[in-house]
């Protein structure tokens, strides 16, 4: 039977390179980190570091274990407190559940695992706040550095491998940033299009974030802040017995997996949340857009981060992103700002209609992508039917009958109050909540 060998990770304290290596049948991988040089010495040799460049081996190693996808994972030769390993189960299952449910393959509670224990180790909370904000180039995470910035924090932007909006972006703030570089096998980038071996997506949330908690162990930061909303929770379909969600490391379940696992590695040392789990997109969106600051620099488009895109800030305007975005933009902001963020008026063009209804829940599902709840969009759209800026664009008047057929007014102009109200549901330190500007987080119109 084959086994998926997660081996003990290397770390030279020299260079701060990290070597991740793995086997898997005939095969073997090495994935290789650069974590920078000048971090603390007595950090890098903490038994902290060393389980959590351990649990950084468990869940790097997605990208190899996909190949095979096999039923038995060998993880003995690294020590993961428990909370650790409910983390790597959670990664292995709920977040390859879209690789699983596209591939058609059954492994929900159906995999074996071989860990090989060790005890929590402490950490005294950290004196001030200096996190690491990761950045991906798109809104929410810049909306993240706006409300930090109002708050009077210093932080250093985060990113792993950055390349268009996350450069251009991070170019618009005061702050220097702290970028890893992270170098797949290319064995196994090799094998992905070989016949017999499986591809797909991975959660890239979570190998982002415990990348990043590496960095904050060596370079001494308070917090790892992530910038994932509420709806990052809500699931695409039904698979093999449960919800898969394409978002799953960005979901508030993850986040309390992740912060559980983390805190039993370096105690309160090191806090991880997400900043903007109270908002809805549209919060964000209306948010995000009192400031001119990042257009022309952001993009939340993922073409930017495939091999043949082109330009720092580049919208495609086909893909699901695009189209939703362009939504949650649209009620707070004219036809002219919103071409000249995304490039083009998706919201008067006749051609992405089936789009729009899948994304608001008239046909299909949920698109497999980071986009927000389905309810969400279809509020959207029926709110910029209220808006004579908006009301007679294609999409806008073409829509707006189905919608209201299919949910009812009544429905949907609740459902926009309500998403335009701050959750309670969250996992930010009330110390740290309360410091943002509370207008803000409680006025996001």
């Amino acid at each position: 039977m084959t086994v998926f060998l997660i081996e003990r990770p290397e770390f030279n304290i020299e260079t701060g390179e990290v070597h991740c290596n793995y086997a898997l049948n005939e095969h073997r991988f090495t994935e290789k980190l650069e974590l920078g040089v000048g971090f603390d010495i007595d950090a890098a040799q903490s038994e902290s570091f060393a389980r959590a460049l351990d649990l950084a081996a468990a869940i790097l190693g997605v990208s190899y274990f996909k190949l095979c996808a096999p039923f038995q994972i060998d993880a003995t030769a690294i020590k993961l407190t428990e909370a650790a390993q409910q983390l790597v189960r959670d990664v292995y299952e709920n977040g390859l559940g879209e690789f699983y449910a596209r591939n058609n393959l059954e492994r929900f509670g159906k995999i074996e695992y071989q860990f090989r224990d060790t005890g929590d180790t402490s950490g005294n909370p950290a004196g001030k706040i200096d996190p690491l904000i990761l950045i991906g180039g798109g809104k929410d995470s810049l909306l993240s550095v706006n409300l930090i910035e109002e708050a009077g924090w210093s932080f250093t932007p985060f990113a792993v491998n950055p390349k268009g909006p996350i450069i251009s972006s991070i170019e618009r703030m005061d702050q220097k940033p702290f970028y890893v570089r992270r170098y797949l096998d290319q064995t196994m980038l090799a094998l992905n299009s070989e016949p017999g071996y499986f591809n797909g997506h991975v959660p890239s949330t979570a190998i982002n974030s415990i990348i990043a908690s590496l960095v904050a162990i060596l370079y001494g930061k308070s917090h790892v802040i992530l910038s994932n909303e509420r709806s990052a929770s809500e699931g695409n379909l039904e698979f093999d017995g449960r919800e898969v969600n394409h978002q799953h490391s960005k979901s508030l379940a993850f986040e309390k997996l992740f912060a559980s696992a983390l805190e039993s590695i370096v105690g309160k040392s090191i806090g991880y949340f997400s900043l903007l789990r109270p908002f809805s997109e549209l919060q964000i969106g209306a948010l995000f857009l009192h400031s001119t600051k990042f257009d022309g620099a952001f993009s939340s488009c993922n073409q930017n981060f495939k091999q043949n895109a082109i330009g720092p800030a580049r919208w495609c305007g086909n893909c699901p992103k695009c189209h939703f975005v362009s939504l949650i933009f649209a009620p707070f902001i004219s036809p002219e700002r919103l071409t000249n963020i995304v490039g083009t008026n998706v919201l008067d063009d006749e051609t992405k209609l089936d789009a729009m209804r899948e994304l608001s829940g008239l046909s299909g599902h949920k698109p497999w992508e980071c986009v927000g709840e389905i309810l969400e969009a279809a509020a959207a759209l029926w709110q910029l039917s209220q808006q004579p800026q908006w009301q007679n664009s294609a999409i806008v008047k073409t829509l707006t009958p189905e919608l209201e057929a299919f949910y009812g007014a009544t429905k949907l102009a609740s459902a926009w109050l309500e998403l335009m109200t701050p959750s309670n549901s969250h996992a930010i330190p009330q110390p740290i909540y309360n410091s943002i500007n509370q207008k803000e987080l409680g006025h996001a119109s």
